[in-house]
């Protein structure tokens, strides 16, 4: 390897063809860099589910290579493939946006108070009112069909009667019971995780709906910063004239392009003035408009309804809601009895008449909180949600907005870079096997 002995340092003997080659550099680093971007965006978001195949021993040898490498999707489960970065890490960005974002949002009571309890009482009155006599006759028959089938057809309607007047009341304890202890009973950060991580789709979705825009200029700018990278890098290649040069400048390149990207649109979270040019990461310009978006997404999709009355009854502590809740409803049940529930405790025993009410009191747990389940009525109810998380993240400070959505793929931006920088060695060898050293 030897330097020429005399540098055209101001490009006096160029021919058409030396031009030809000078001219291409820019070119063709413009255009990998576009090339790096887009590939870039299919890296962070596709495949939504790990595509690859399993290599035996594989999964005990990733305990022992460096951290970095475990954090290629599939290494740490034995597989060989590739899973989007942003869906591998639904869960941490679930966690992080928790901790950073929804934690600041409002406390779980303060959710639940959003969705209006009186409302949900009402609503489950009216959805439980018309199935309260089966459910009763179905209890009774069950529970002491000697007893249900010797009472006079008066009688059993009496009782009906008086189970129904008393459900308002005993809807409404319900209600009021789940606001006082849904701090013990709702954990939103569990309920986020477990959903984004089941469904890595949302997140993918979180960053196209409200950054499509964003993202599309950041590939565009992969072939501006591609090219005026390229510019310095065919004034090397024309001084120094070396084979090897355009290979390793193409990975420093592919590297920058990259790192230039992610930084158009993250940082800085605050405007700044650089040599007169204001600066303002992209996501950061439109955070009320992605906080709208952002909003709509929970609320629609994670934060539901729907979602609180499935975790309340079928999540961790939904042993603990029920017994709560079958606790509340024992005295209004006594209360329908009415002035014959001694007569009757002694006519049933006192153990079957305990049975009974628990029967009920379980039973009524289950029917009331069904209508939480109601698509429509949960739709209706999200609007509240969205309201409240749209508002507190428009007041987030932008550093937490930022890493909010840059959670998802800080810790893997490496895995980028470096997927840019063998883009540009593979450009820098191309354009070397098509041109030749460049040089005097």
């Amino acid at each position: 390897m030897t330097m020429p002995l005399e540098v055209d340092w101001f490009f006096q003997h160029v021919d058409t063809e030396g031009w030809i080659h000078i001219a291409t550099i820019p070119v063709f680093t413009g255009v990998i860099g576009w090339l790096i971007n887009w590939t870039g965006l299919i890296m962070l978001f596709s495949p939504v589910r790990f595509h690859g195949f399993t290599v035996p021993g594989l999964k005990q040898l990733s305990r022992v290579l460096p951290r970095k490498l475990q954090e290629v999707p599939g290494f740490l489960q034995g597989g060989v493939g590739w899973q989007g970065i942003v869906p591998a890490r639904a869960a941490k960005m679930g966690s992080i946006a928790v901790d950073k974002a929804i934690a600041k949002l409002g406390t779980p009571a303060e959710f639940y108070q959003q969705l209006e309890p009186d409302q949900i009482a009402e609503h489950i009155v009216t959805v439980f009112a018309p199935d309260m006599p089966a459910m009763i006759e179905q209890i009774m028959e069950r529970e002491h069909p000697n007893l249900w089938r010797d009472l006079p057809t008066p009688a059993r309607r009496a009782i009906v009667a008086r189970v129904q007047a008393q459900l308002p009341t005993v809807v409404r304890s319900i209600t009021d019971e789940i606001g006082v202890h849904i701090d013990q009973l709702l954990d939103p950060k569990v309920m986020v995780i477990e959903h984004f991580r089941a469904n890595p789709a949302l997140v993918v979705r979180i960053f196209r709906d409200f950054g499509q825009k964003e993202l599309n200029l950041m590939v565009a700018f992969g072939f501006i910063f591609g090219f005026l990278l390229g510019i310095p890098v065919a004034i090397a290649d024309h001084w120094f004239g070396q084979w090897w040069l355009l290979p390793i400048l193409g990975v420093l390149v592919g590297w920058i392009t990259n790192a230039l990207g992610m930084w158009l649109i993250f940082e800085p979270p605050e405007p700044k003035r650089i040599l007169g040019i204001r600066w303002h990461g992209l996501f950061l310009r439109r955070q009320d408009e992605a906080a709208e978006v952002y909003a709509r997404i929970i609320a629609d999709d994670v934060i539901t309804l729907e979602r609180i009355g499935d975790f309340l009854l079928d999540g961790p502590r939904g042993d603990r809601t029920r017994q709560m809740l079958a606790t509340a409803m024992r005295p209004a049940i006594d209360q329908a009895a009415g002035p014959v529930r001694g007569a009757v405790r002694i006519a049933v025993g006192t153990k079957r008449f305990d049975s009974i009410r628990e029967a009920i009191a379980s039973e009524a747990v289950d029917r009331t909180i069904t209508p939480f389940r109601d698509p429509e009525f949960s739709k209706r109810q999200s609007d509240k949600i969205r309201t409240l998380v749209a508002a507190r993240t428009k007041e987030l400070p932008p550093r937490d907005f930022v890493e909010m959505m840059r959670s998802a793929i800080k810790e893997d931006e490496w895995m980028l870079y470096a997927h840019g920088a063998i883009m540009g060695f593979a450009g820098g060898v191309i354009h070397l096997a098509l041109f030749g050293v460049g040089g005097s």
